[in-house]
């Protein structure tokens, strides 16, 4: 009988359950049944489980040929013969970046060539001589620079027109040979000219405006033989210093024919009456982006101000009335620069050479792009460093350029790198001028192969010994990171290159993104095309 009372609730659960079943039997076929509506998550997810257990377990196919892009996840690579259209959604390896979960990821833009694409040159003029510079020219070229033996293709397409008295806007990839495709015209126009010397101050005939110092000595290494050969007086203005120090400069040198300047020492030169542009005939405005930016563009006004440039390439025909030819020079042109220009030169009085690898991925360069912690950035740089370290001391290799977005951050990285015993250099702006001197040269010449730097010398400095960059803290704009890539890949350049950079903030992936998008569609990065190409009176 015991048994018996609980078996009851039983019996009626069951009978409760059995009902509906039993009144779905009776019922007519044309009576509608009731619908049971179960949760699409739900679902997907018996689909899933489903799925997963019918179909076989996914093998990891052998690479189809080079990559174009190869991440930590293999399904995410892209092979260089993939071309993705249009419309096509690209697999980003950097799409879910901005999560926490996605630390330690990583992926790499492969080289998908080994030569500077600066030096294919399809044109037909193979060497100097046939781009119309005279014997006495190219017997400077020859001496100064023996292992410069044909033109590259940005040297190809201004020298021509510059020598014809255009003015220019040379819009070129990082390292592609545009300073000796302005310097190689200037030198000529100057041998042709006389020297009016009646005045009691310098007045340069020739004029390169660079907007740092480590540029200026640089533009000045490259000039000064050239000069020396042709028997033209070079002479370097750097910034940092007083009133006392830049007369001291202009003073003890003979006469000036080409004028290697900074805005700030030039504009204080000016203010003071210690020099007079009023015998220029050629004017170079090298890293123009930059030097159109706000920081400068008050001073560079000024100067375009005291020089007179040409309105047409006949008033350069007059040696005792000179005139200015004016030449832009840049690797980015970001959007808004063209109104900038519009104050310089009518658009109508400059013609327009552009690279077909402006703004681009440079195809030479293998770039990695690794998701870390803020806290993590310093170990792995100490293991990249001493990794480089052990292959510098087996065998021939290159140097390593660490990039930082601050002094503070450079100074506080090399106390780090001091605790390690890895020797380096330091070069930041905020660094007195006496300190700043000869930092770049010494890295050049390969006192140390480690420099800690700030974005001051990712600006056209030649680094053809610099095997490696590694950002620290990735820049602030697409334009920046395509000065410090251009450190690595130049004409010239002994080893090949290689940029690791550290992705660290959700604005750090947003630009990432733009990068491989730009990558796997092979376009230009965006927001750096539309001001240098609104008309193109010639392309390269």
């Amino acid at each position: 009988m015991a048994l018996a009372r609980p078996l009851r609730p039983l019996r009626l659960a069951v009978r409760l359950l059995l009902a509906p079943r039993r009144d779905l039997a009776v019922r007519g076929p044309d009576e509608p049944l009731p619908v049971v509506r179960i949760p699409r998550a739900l679902q997907r997810r018996q689909e899933q489980r489903q799925s997963g257990r019918r179909s076989s377990p996914r093998l990891v196919l052998a690479r189809p040929g080079p990559l174009l892009i190869s991440a930590r996840r293999p399904e995410l690579n892209q092979p260089v013969r993939l071309t993705l259209g249009r419309w096509e959604r690209a697999p980003l390896a950097s799409r879910g970046w901005k999560s926490r979960r996605s630390r330690r990821d990583y992926f790499s833009i492969e080289r998908a060539q080994h030569e500077a694409p600066a030096l294919r040159n399809p044109a037909s003029e193979n060497c100097f001589a046939a781009l119309g510079l005279e014997p006495r020219v190219l017997h400077a070229l020859q001496e100064a620079a023996p292992e410069v033996v044909r033109p590259t293709t940005v040297q190809s397409s201004t020298i021509p027109p510059l020598l014809r008295g255009r003015h220019i806007l040379c819009a070129a990839e990082t390292g592609s040979g545009k300073t000796l495709g302005y310097l190689l015209p200037l030198l000529q126009r100057l041998l042709g000219r006389p020297s009016l010397d009646s005045h009691s101050i310098p007045a340069p005939r020739g004029l390169v405006l660079v907007p740092s110092r480590e540029l200026a000595k640089q533009v000045r290494a490259v000039a000064q033989p050239l000069g020396i050969s042709l028997g033209l007086q070079v002479l370097e203005l750097g910034g940092g210093h007083g009133m006392s120090s830049i007369r001291q400069q202009l003073c003890k040198q003979p006469p000036v024919d080409v004028l290697v300047a900074t805005p700030g020492a030039l504009w204080k030169a000016l203010k003071g009456q210690l020099i007079s542009l009023k015998q220029l005939s050629y004017l170079v405005l090298d890293e123009a982006d930059t030097l159109l930016d706000e920081s400068f563009l008050e001073l560079v006004d000024y100067i375009l101000e005291k020089s007179h440039i040409a309105e047409d390439p006949a008033d350069l025909k007059d040696p005792f009335n000179p005139k200015a030819q004016l030449v832009l020079v840049g690797a980015t042109f970001p959007e808004g620069v063209g109104q900038l220009l519009s104050k310089v030169a009518s658009p109508d009085s400059l013609t327009t050479i552009t690279s077909s690898k402006l703004h681009c991925i440079m195809p030479h360069v293998k770039q990695t792009f690794m998701r870390l912690k803020g806290a993590e950035k310093v170990t792995e740089l100490v293991q990249i460093l001493k990794q480089h370290d052990r292959a510098y001391r087996t065998g021939p290799s290159g140097t390593v350029l660490v990039f930082c977005n601050s002094s503070s951050t450079v100074n506080w990285l090399g106390y780090i790198l001091d605790d390690h015993k890895i020797q380096h250099l330091r070069l930041q702006g905020q660094m007195p001028a006496s300190m700043r001197a000869g930092i770049f040269q010494c890295f050049q010449e390969g006192s140390r192969d480690i420099l800690l730097c700030t974005d001051i010398a990712s600006r056209g400095l030649d680094s053809t010994h610099v095997e490696l960059v590694v950002n620290y803290d990735f820049p602030l704009t697409l334009q920046d990171y395509i000065h410090r890539a251009g450190r690595v890949g130049r004409v010239g350049s002994e080893v090949p290159g290689t940029v690791i950079s550290f992705v660290t903030h959700p604005w750090d992936v947003s630009l990432v993104q733009k990068i491989e998008l730009a990558a796997r569609r092979r376009r230009s990065l965006p927001g750096l095309v539309s001001s240098v190409r609104e008309s193109l009176p010639q392309q390269i």
